[in-house]
């Protein structure tokens, strides 16, 4: 032992020799040793992919986790998208439904308005033409009724409505038919009717025996100097006494044989049977038959009128003496009444009343 008191190394004996081996490891140790270490690598290696591959397993799981829970939350919200979206879509259909009666509601009122219009426009153009027509027809002029058309035509044509469309060619068909129509003038009808019964009286029958003017009145509208009269004084220079006495004797009879026999052309012989008392009621019956036709004028029964008016004539021709100035005045009137009477062309509306009843039936 030392003195400062560490151990000193003791003697070991030398080994004994043994048997020699070679020096280095053998080819087969570095073999397994290359093949140690190269499966010691790919374990290293391996080991830390799987370690790789189990950390992105682990983050792929949690992003899967969280997306899933991203994707329940993202389909919740699109749960309470769609139910309000169906709730909103609820509501408008709602909305349109209402929004659609009341659109056919309204369309309904406006076309029952304009329907109820056009209604009150037909009657108040039928009310007018029928009125201006009777004014037409009792006061014989075309005015009232061709300014009540016209009228009513601009009103027809500012409704602009196509169903009125027929109604205002019926009025221009009236319009022009009226233009070319004439009317009957009922003022001056009455007037002639009035006058010829006045003149009914004055008209001399063929029974009647006609006064013939004296002899000496007729030698003086002939020019021949009348015969003297009996109070007058005759000279010798003037007359011989025998051709006064024979003149005066001479016209005396001549005028007897006149006032006995007349020969006149009769076309009706029983004319001349009818008796003094007859002719009375004989004109008071052609009145009757004028003022029959004054009643059928002013009824406007035009038929009726002419049927009277020609029975009037065929009295005046056949009792009544046609040389005289009054009769052949009153047969002049008379042929003058019918011959209006046949070329009067009644106004009428028969188209556009037509054409009004046929709108007012189509609503």
């Amino acid at each position: 032992m030392s003195t400062d008191g560490a151990p000193q190394p003791s003697f070991t004996p030398p080994p004994t020799p043994g048997p020699r081996t070679p020096s280095g490891p053998s080819p087969l140790a570095w073999v397994a040793m290359v093949l140690a270490l190269a499966g010691l690598g790919s374990s290293v290696l391996l080991w830390q992919k799987v370690g790789g591959m189990q950390e992105q397993l682990a983050r792929q799981t949690a992003d899967s986790g969280t997306q899933a829970t991203e994707a329940r939350a993202l389909a919740r919200e699109s749960q309470d998208l769609v139910r309000e979206a169906a709730g909103r879509l609820s509501v408008v259909e709602a909305r349109v439904q209402e929004a659609t009666l009341q659109r056919t509601q309204l369309e309904d009122l406006i076309h029952s308005v304009s329907r109820s219009r056009d209604e009150t426009l037909l009657v108040d153009v039928e009310s007018a033409l029928r009125i201006a027509l009777q004014q037409a027809q009792f006061s014989g002029s075309l005015e009232p009724l061709t300014v009540t058309l016209k009228s009513s035509a601009q009103r027809i044509e500012r409704a602009a409505q196509p169903r009125l469309a027929p109604v205002h060619r019926a009025m221009e068909q009236d319009l022009e038919r009226l233009g070319r129509a004439n009317v009957m003038d009922t003022a001056g009808l009455l007037g002639r009717l009035d006058e010829l019964v006045r003149i009914v009286d004055d008209m001399p029958l063929l029974s009647s025996v006609a006064m013939v003017p004296p002899s000496g009145v007729a030698s003086a509208a002939s020019g021949v100097a009348r015969p003297v009269a009996l109070d007058e004084a005759v000279t010798p220079t003037q007359w011989a006494w025998w051709q006064y006495w024979g003149a005066r004797v001479w016209n005396a009879s001549a005028d007897e044989a006149r006032d006995l026999v007349r020969i006149r052309r009769i076309d009706h012989p029983d004319a001349m049977l009818l008796a003094p008392d007859q002719a009375f009621f004989l004109r008071e019956n052609l009145k009757l038959k004028l003022l029959n036709a004054r009643l059928g004028l002013l009824s406007r029964q035009y038929d009726a009128a002419r049927a009277d008016l020609g029975a009037a004539s065929a009295t005046v021709a056949k009792y009544f003496d046609g040389q005289s100035r009054r009769t052949q005045s009153a047969q002049s009137l008379l042929l003058q009444i019918q011959t209006h009477l046949r070329q009067t062309e009644q106004p009428s509306l028969n188209d556009t009343l037509s054409a009004l009843a046929t709108a007012a039936a189509s609503r």
